[in-house]
């Protein structure tokens, strides 16, 4: 990390500073796949060899949650790429995967110690062997919680985001994160964030993944769509700050 000088544009437009607690203790692993590639942004079809990792996924995390107590085991199916790349990425084409995974898990853990106990378990491995067998591209993650405006409740149906971020600077990326953060608390009424920093940075392609929860469509679309802001506070200052947003937006699978 080099820099955490902001460079902030269309300092006209003022929103409130994003309200932070203490980021959570926890350790994480998360799964991104690509299993069903499609080239449109909404994910209207399931193949069946989809529908059955899917499946075996939520079967194979309930077994690692029961099996070690873990905080959460949960597996996420894509719905919809919102608005929100912007433009910094088409000047990286080399240099990042654009994000287009229709499959995700995400583990929550007390310790690293519980991570490794994970990965070590049969449950895991044969889940992780599965969706590496099912998908053309995979990207596989442990990570911690930097920032965190509340935990995400996985415990009822809603619209999840898993928002990954690829920046020259991680530094930089999380700036103008705080920066831009307090918009979607005040513009679609966000109230949860775990924002995930990889152990390894060499081994993601991805400097952070945000995951956050609304209850439904009418709480983030219209905001994104409509709203000017969207783009003239949140996706200009992510070009400024050479951020790129590579969003997806999911339903408990």
């Amino acid at each position: 990390m080099t820099t955490t000088q902001l460079n902030v544009v269309n300092k006209h437009l003022n929103f409130p500073t994003v309200s932070l607690m203490e980021p959570a203790s926890s350790r994480y692993i998360q799964i991104a796949a690509e299993v069903d590639l499609n080239p449109i942004p909404l994910f209207l079809w399931s193949s069946p060899r989809k529908r059955k990792l899917l499946a075996d996924c939520k079967n194979w995390c309930a077994q690692l949650k029961q099996d070690l107590n873990l905080i959460s085991a949960d597996v996420f199916k894509a719905a919809l790429r919102p608005p929100g790349q912007g433009e910094f990425v088409k000047e990286r084409p080399d240099k990042v995967h654009i994000a287009r995974f229709d499959v995700a898990v995400l583990i929550e853990a007390s310790s690293d110690e519980v991570v490794k106990q994970v990965q070590e378990h049969p449950a895991y491995q044969e889940m992780e062997k599965a969706i590496k067998s099912a998908a053309s591209y995979t990207h596989i993650i442990t990570a911690s919680n930097t920032r965190r405006i509340g935990p995400v409740d996985h415990t009822r149906q809603g619209v999840f985001l898993f928002n990954y971020f690829f920046a020259d600077d991680t530094a930089q990326n999380l700036a103008v994160w705080n920066y831009t953060a307090g918009w979607f608390e005040a513009e679609t009424g966000l109230d949860n964030s775990t924002v995930l920093l990889p152990s390894n940075a060499e081994g993601s392609q991805y400097n952070i993944i945000n995951h956050c929860r609304w209850d439904g469509w009418s709480d983030i679309l219209p905001s994104l769509i409509f709203k000017k802001s969207f783009h003239s506070y949140v996706l200009d200052n992510f070009y400024a700050n050479k951020v790129a947003a590579l969003p997806i937006l999911y339903h408990l699978a």
